[in-house]
């Protein structure tokens, strides 16, 4: 074994392995917007034909992860330039200090009965659920999110508290249960700017579960970035 040379990878496996994580996150539109930048460019520089740009833009528009989207800039040189996956920093595990408010904008209570909150509704920065011997639901992925950091209290007593976000967002938890189930999917989005909704809780003889919404975007993110790969397209429409 050539020890030498053992000892001096262990930072080039890190980032290889910091590499490969980052290629499994799920793409957001931004991302789905620098690819389609990348490739418009190549296409007026003439390194694509017109076919091969149309096909590209399309696997780009049905890619789910960064990896995914990165396979369609691979060989070109503008990929290289901006460095295989986007940097990001993760979301904190709690919220940042004076974010969140020391009462709750809204309270969702199920005793005895069912409590749900879903459609087109204003999220405010804290929100209360407790089901005792009932069942809470509280869907976020059509609402409108007014604050980047949004937290979730939750009790469940004999009950269950069910959350659902949107796919581009960041979701945490530190929570716990007691004879009880306590899940969050840890979800991470590319986007600086994406909302941080954060579960918080105890599980009681009851269950806590909280993960993305297949298909479901934040509107407004959806909205800004999609106008952003229109205004490419009638650009690339008017040559």
């Amino acid at each position: 074994m050539d020890l030498q040379k053992s000892a001096q990878h262990p930072d080039a496996a890190a980032r290889q392995d910091t590499t490969a994580r980052a290629s499994e996150l799920r793409a957001s539109d931004a991302d789905r917007d620098r690819i389609a930048d990348i490739l418009r460019d190549a296409l007026a520089e003439g390194r694509l034909t017109a076919d091969e740009h149309a096909e590209r833009v399309e696997g780009v528009l049905a890619a789910k992860t960064v990896g995914e989207l990165e396979v369609f800039i691979r060989d070109l040189p503008a990929a290289h330039r901006h460095g295989a996956a986007p940097a990001f920093a993760a979301a904190p595990n709690r919220p940042t200090a004076g974010a969140i408010p020391a009462y709750p904008d809204d309270n969702v209570v199920a005793v005895f009965s069912s409590a749900v909150r879903k459609g087109r509704w204003r999220a405010g920065r804290r929100i209360h659920a407790y089901a005792i011997f009932g069942s809470v639901e509280i869907d976020l992925s059509e609402a409108l999110f007014e604050y980047q950091q949004v937290a979730i209290k939750t009790l469940s007593v004999f009950g269950s508290v069910e959350v659902r976000v949107p796919e581009n967002v960041s979701l945490r938890g530190t929570g716990g249960g007691v004879l009880g189930s306590f899940e969050v999917d840890t979800l991470d989005s590319t986007d600086p700017d994406a909302p941080v909704v954060y579960i918080d809780g105890w599980a009681v003889m009851g269950s806590v579960e909280a993960r993305p919404k297949r298909g479901k975007l934040v509107a407004d993110i959806l909205d800004r970035v999609q106008s952003k790969v229109d205004k490419s397209l009638r650009k690339h429409l008017d040559r």
